[in-house]
């Protein structure tokens, strides 16, 4: 996240080269947090709950600080199905580990489900951006939420597997076919939340394999550093067109 905002402030112009920006939320291990301008990067950890937390958090802070016309994008990691490493994805609906656009929740012992849909004006801008840089392959589809790593995405290589290859194979086909073309482990809650809040929201990640084709990721490490950039470049190209036009 500090690599993000140190990219959006060179992007913007804000600041001074080589300017150093400190942790807001420095008092807490629970996430970091940084600001330029506009912009806030906060990062929230991995799976549901942390991204939940960090959420509820933020929106408190953005109500009291009275901010408007917010937008709030998930940038991050994923494996994709049917995609080539390095792809970017921007996510139509999050769906669930049985593809449907809902995220389930047990509150107060009674079971809660929120819609899981983003703006979808905000998918078609992220889109014409991704045709201005024209740099990596980007698609527009859905982005399917599990609540673990292993099992609940279908690896053969955790420490628990009652499944075969075949079986595998069979519903990541299954998942292609329903529209998902990557897996992350936040992306639900994520929506949900900010389509509770009545906030534009959308998220964007990169692919680092295609799951179609094995659970090991196996490109170098720098090759994974500059995957890692690309939904860093579309999303500050997005906020940068956003600010020029404002």
């Amino acid at each position: 996240m500090k690599a993000f905002i140190k990219y959006v402030a060179a992007e913007l112009g804000l600041g001074r080269p080589g300017e150093d920006h400190p942790n807001i939320c420095a008092g807490t291990d629970r996430y970091a947090m940084f600001k330029v301008g506009p912009v806030l990067s906060v990062s929230h950890g991995m799976g549901v709950p942390s991204i939940a937390i960090m959420l509820h958090e933020l929106l408190k802070l953005l109500y009291h600080a009275r901010c408007s016309g917010v937008t709030i994008i998930r940038i991050g990691t994923s494996g994709g199905i049917g995609l080539e490493p390095g792809s970017v994805v921007i996510t139509r609906q999050a769906v669930d580990a049985q593809f449907r656009p809902e995220f389930e929740q047990m509150v107060l012992g009674r079971r809660v489900v929120r819609c899981t849909d983003l703006d979808a004006r905000l998918v078609q801008e992220l889109r014409a951006c991704s045709a201005d840089l024209r740099d990596f392959s980007t698609v527009v589809g859905n982005t399917m939420c599990t609540l673990d790593f292993y099992e609940g995405q279908g690896r053969l290589d955790g420490a628990l597997c009652g499944y075969t290859e075949r079986d595998k194979q069979a519903y990541l086909r299954a998942a292609h076919a329903a529209g998902v073309r990557n897996i992350e482990m936040e992306s639900s809650v994520f929506a949900a939340m900010c389509s509770a809040c009545g906030l534009r929201a959308a998220v964007v990640c990169v692919t680092l394999l295609d799951r179609l084709k094995g659970d090991q990721i196996c490109s170098p490490h720098e090759v994974l550093a500059e995957y890692q950039q690309r939904p860093q470049r579309l999303v500050g190209h997005f906020i940068k067109k956003c600010l020029a036009g404002a």
